[in-house]
């Protein structure tokens, strides 16, 4: 095996005590899994196809949900002719699609899954190299784009991210969990685990969203071989910038993601009793393709004291343990008594979170950030000396080599199946026109239930509800 710059001890602290992005080089050098090129998938997955979104490369004001792009089911094989401009792609499944207009994305395709019946293929992944022994191929996820895919702006209410650059280059602009107001966050799409931005990271509506000024972009480009670590809600906006790229990522559970299910069950049972409730000719798709339909109320509040008495257990077993936590990550160290529960419903895990308050997220103090050893093997990626204006002006370029930076989470994310279905439309619709018997002024625009959720159900109320919910289940 390589040398690598650091034992995976001395990883798994880098990993839950540091809470601002960086980049570890040269500990991936022995994983067969940097092999994992298109190619080499399509060889071994033998013609089977998987599901791709496809969006316009055109950038809009609007970001391009997931509820607005189209899919198709298509082997790697066809998926690489396409990318590559080939004829023969002509008459396949992308061919109503010019690669000079689309971009193609296989995203969030577990691993697990689209390997189950070559479970050996799970060791080319090797997370014990961090500090995490057990974590393979088996609890990652793959994805697999075309120059110009792009997932919108969000954050993932679970768990910290480690991503693995294998094929082409990816440029990640993150956005630290203090700017989330500056983001204009929204559940709308829903999905149980995403908290999606309004803005369009890559061409921002700054009359539209003003404040989105006063954010401060961390921008990196992710070359092969390099593994970034997203700290917990960190916000992201992601994009392949060569013509065929490959990641594989792994989320690491927290501790602290215990109290953000009870806010997702909170929010789930919310916007899912408010958006059922409309008329469903209003043609408002409000539930992301990654959902398959909009529990009940039953089930939700199954859900919810579900995520509370695992907050309340989880509580007990870490003030038990307190005196013997004294890391600095001591508060996001994972917890093997508090894994995510499998949901009773139904036989797949899934997940849900909300943020927390986000003074739960000073910033790194300057003391704490000298114990990190930043350096050649780990590279901090730093904030722009500016605040955000077009970030696209302001993307990093690799050399391939080394990397270049300016200075510029129901239960289980981590391992539920998710499900498209094939879905067309803008998810943020208009509101509705008061008709001129209920306004005093026909001209006047009425205030949507979109309006009304993207206020209910803001991280900073939710946070509130679910510290008033735990405190009336103490007592």
């Amino acid at each position: 095996d390589d040398v690598k710059p650091f034992t995976p001890e001395q990883t798994k602290e880098i990993v839950m005590s540091l809470q601002q992005p960086a980049v570890f080089c040269n500990m991936v050098g022995n994983w067969p899994a940097l092999h994992w090129n298109v190619e080499y998938l399509s060889a071994v997955l033998e013609g089977k196809t998987i599901q791709f979104r496809l969006g316009l490369k055109t950038v809009d004001l609007v970001p391009q949900f997931e509820t607005s792009c189209s899919y198709v089911e298509a082997t790697l094989e066809e998926f690489l002719a396409w990318s590559c401009g080939q004829p023969s792609c002509l008459s396949g499944p992308f061919s109503c699609y010019n690669y000079s207009k689309y971009w193609a994305y296989a995203d969030y395709k577990y691993i697990a899954r689209i390997f189950e019946d070559k479970p050996e293929i799970f060791q080319d992944v090797r997370w014990s190299d961090f500090g995490f022994p057990g974590r393979s191929g088996k609890e990652s996820t793959l994805w697999i784009g075309s120059e110009g895919a792009n997932t919108p702006c969000h954050l993932d209410s679970y768990g910290c991210n480690l991503v693995l650059q294998v094929q082409g280059r990816k440029r990640w602009h993150l956005f630290p969990p203090g700017d989330t107001s500056f983001l204009y966050p929204t559940r709308i799409p829903y999905e149980e685990s995403s908290i999606f931005s309004k803005v369009n990271i890559a061409n921002p509506d700054l009359k539209r969203f003003p404040e989105f000024r006063n954010s401060t972009a961390h921008v990196v480009t992710l070359n092969p071989g390099q593994v970034l670590l997203v700290p917990r809600h960190w916000w992201h906006y992601v994009e392949s910038i060569d013509p065929v790229t490959v990641s594989i990522n792994s989320w690491i559970e927290l501790d602290a993601d215990h109290e953000a299910r009870v806010e997702e069950a909170i929010t789930r049972m919310l916007v899912c009793a408010i958006k059922s409730a409309e008329n469903p000719s209003d043609g408002d798709l409000w539930l992301n393709p990654t959902e398959v339909e909009a529990t009940s109320h039953e089930i939700n509040l199954l859900y919810l004291n579900k995520a509370v008495s695992a907050y309340l257990k989880c509580q007990e077993t870490s003030e038990s343990g307190q005196a013997r936590s004294s890391s600095i990550g001591a508060k996001q160290r994972t917890n093997t008594s508090c894994k995510r529960k499998r949901r009773e419903a139904g036989c797949e895990p899934e997940s849900c979170t909300l943020l927390t308050q986000e003074c739960d997220f000073p910033a790194p103090k300057a003391e704490e950030l000298q114990k990190i050893p930043f350096g050649p093997h780990l590279i901090q990626v730093l904030p722009q000396s500016h605040k955000t204006s077009v970030v696209g002006a302001v993307a990093v370029e690799s050399d391939g080599e080394d990397l270049l930076h300016e200075n510029e989470e129901h239960f289980g994310k981590l391992q539920c199946k998710r499900k498209r279905l094939l879905m067309r439309n803008d998810c943020e619709t208009a509101a509705h026109q008061m008709d001129s018997d209920c306004s005093p002024c026909t001209s006047q625009t009425a205030l949507s239930t979109n309006d009304l959720l993207d206020c209910l159900v803001n991280p900073r109320v939710i946070s509130l509800v679910a510290q008033l919910l735990l405190e009336r289940m103490r007592v």
